[in-house]
């Protein structure tokens, strides 16, 4: 008897990197809807947003940086928890890791489980999976709400928004540049994963982002997005996949259907749309689990493990 096994183990092929210059402070990592990391050059020092998923990865950005600059790399900053953004950080040996209180308090709770699960799910995004050292990775130092960070002259505000891809989602923000880093709060031409999201209060989050104005920003997945309209296409994408997700569920709920045939319903509406995005076959049923979730009586995501994973994977995918 064959098993049915996630979208993305089958998902084999490298992507290509691309390392954009968004102005002389910032640059984007991208890699073809793979996850991002941000860079910030400030005058003294190297700060790296979200850190790829395993050390062996991040020696590839850390090369990417020594091109451009010699300056030691002191930050490491948490977008929010997930394994795929935070196993990497030990390569960078920083002399701080950040996030926000909430990012480390889901740290705690479930990041063992995470890293678990996840690894499972995407085994190609975690090359030399090895290389991870033995634990998670902690926070040293963490905010609630803003907190700035000078790296000399160049203050770098890291802000949470609100509450959608996670509950601590953290963006860093260049103020006088208007260069924002988003992680996966936004998505470009890449499906968001949305298996520990806030549904409703996520498309709120998005439009506190609109209002900061970027003239650029950098997504979790995708390309950077290099200008205001480009930054607008952004937003507007990943809101309208959030809002339709929610309403296909709600309407499901509504009618009584079992999570069964509203995850089918809701493929199909979303397939025509949205199917060329990256992942999405991936992240469907995790995203479409969470919302019934969220619908019907759990405010707060559950915890992902390996086994519920396979468990959820087997019972929608039938």
């Amino acid at each position: 008897m064959s098993t049915k096994t996630f979208a993305s183990q089958a998902d084999l092929e490298e992507k290509q990197v691309s390392f954009t210059r968004l102005s002389d402070n910032a640059y984007a990592y991208t890699a073809e809807g793979d996850p991002n990391t941000g860079i910030i050059i400030g005058d003294d020092a190297v700060m790296v947003i979200d850190t790829q998923a395993t050390p062996v990865m991040a020696q590839d950005v850390i090369r990417r940086i020594r091109e451009v600059t010699d300056k030691p790399i002191k930050y490491v900053v948490l977008s929010h928890y997930h394994a795929v953004r935070v196993l990497g950080a030990s390569a960078y040996a920083p002399e701080h890791i950040i996030a926000s209180r909430d990012t480390y308090d889901l740290i705690v709770e479930r990041g063992e489980q995470d890293k678990a699960s996840e690894i499972g799910r995407f085994p190609r995004l975690f090359r030399n999976v090895e290389s991870v050292p033995a634990g998670l990775t902690w926070p040293t130092l963490t905010f609630t709400g803003r907190l700035s960070i000078w790296l000399g002259q160049l203050e770098v505000q890291l802000i949470q928004l609100g509450r959608g891809h996670t509950k601590g989602d953290t963006v860093a923000w260049l103020p006088e540049q208007k260069i924002l880093f988003s992680g996966d709060l936004v998505e470009f031409d890449a499906t968001p994963y949305a298996g520990d999201a806030y549904f409703q209060d996520w498309p709120q989050t998005l439009d506190n982002i609109a209002a900061l104005q970027p003239r650029a920003l950098v997504p979790g997945r995708g390309a950077a997005l290099t200008t205001p309209e480009q930054v607008a296409a952004g937003l507007a994408g990943t809101r309208s996949f959030v809002a339709d997700v929610w309403a296909s569920v709600k309407a499901g709920v509504a009618a009584g259907q079992d999570l069964n045939a509203v995850y089918k319903a809701t493929y199909a509406k979303l397939k025509p749309k949205y199917g060329h995005w990256v992942i999405f076959d991936h992240c469907m049923p995790f995203d479409v689990t969470r919302c019934y979730d969220e619908a019907t009586q759990y405010a707060d995501p559950r915890i992902w493990t390996a086994e519920r994973d396979r468990q959820m994977w087997l019972a929608l995918e039938t």
